[in-house]
């Protein structure tokens, strides 16, 4: 899938875009079968070391992980893509439909930035006393957890739902136009949050978004997230892309090329090495990942 000349305006005109149907569900189910799988064997664990009763086997993979924290938060514990590391995982993020449209805003020269996360916004009735920002992601911008010196970098955010995001499960709402305003101050309270005194007061736009689509955002665009009210998990994956070469706001993570016109040869196609990359740089004590 290429995007339109119209898509394109409107990225660089809103700060944002939601592009439907980039995946199918069948270009999904295996990272989604991964993930259960890791799940899985979490929950295995837990239950051997007597910290779980029951495994909920028979759940489906939009609720077992609820029911699973319900009775042992453990199961959730370092649960991200650079934790878990999977084939799966790694081969979505140098999917060529992905890629497709990620080079109709960056080029031919692509990276995969190191700020990648899996996330699973629990039903609002599981997540018990955990911390509001889990469910209500304050507004901020992406750029507030790269390092000043990658101010240069088009770093642009891709995030797509294993489910569909939508009001009821917990979608983002974004600020359109916004993003023309650049770096605004941020807090370190109750999660990194744009300065409530530095807010544009921009009418918030809620993205919901299918899935198998993507919601694509300029760094500078600020967005939240709202709660969960419905009875499933609200997973989504969130990846970034910049050029190669540039900088990638986490100079000590690993990015690496996942397209090339001009070298082929240097794309990672190499899980195992992925992973060696990764384990190389596990030790962050001490490392400031956000500007505040």
């Amino acid at each position: 899938m290429r995007l339109t000349v119209e898509q394109i305006i409107t990225y660089q005109t809103e700060g944002y875009l939601i592009v439907p149907d980039v995946l199918s569900a069948d270009d999904l189910q295996p990272v989604i079968d991964e993930i259960g799988r890791e799940i899985d064997d979490r929950a295995r664990k837990l239950k051997a070391e007597g910290k779980l009763q029951a495994l909920y086997e028979d759940e489906p993979f939009e609720k077992r992980y609820a029911s699973l924290y319900r009775d042992c938060r453990e199961i959730g514990r370092g649960l991200d893509i650079m934790t878990y590391l999977g084939e799966a995982m790694f081969r979505h993020l140098g999917s060529d439909k992905l890629l497709d449209v990620v080079e109709c805003l960056l080029g031919s020269e692509l990276s995969c930035n190191p700020i990648q996360h899996l996330r699973a916004k629990l039903p609002k009735k599981y997540a018990g006393d955990e911390p509001d920002y889990f469910q209500n992601v304050p507004w901020h911008q992406d750029c507030a957890v790269t390092s000043p010196d990658s101010e240069a970098s088009e770093i642009i955010t891709f995030w797509m739902p294993l489910v569909d995001a939508t009001a009821e499960t917990g979608c983002m709402e974004v600020m359109p136009r916004v993003f023309k305003q650049g770096y605004l101050d941020h807090r370190a309270e109750g999660g990194t949050m744009i300065d409530p005194d530095k807010l544009p007061e921009a009418e918030p736009v809620l993205a919901e978004c299918t899935k198998g689509s993507l919601v694509i955002m300029n760094k500078y665009t600020p967005h939240r997230g709202i709660g969960n009210r419905s009875d499933i998990v609200r997973w989504s994956i969130d990846l970034r892309y910049h050029k190669t070469g540039a900088n990638s706001g986490r100079e000590f993570q690993p990015s690496f090329p996942v397209r090339s016109a001009s070298d082929p040869a240097s794309v990672l196609t190499d899980a195992e090495e992925w992973r060696r990359l990764w384990q190389s740089v596990k030790d962050e004590k001490g490392r400031k990942l956000h500007r505040v």
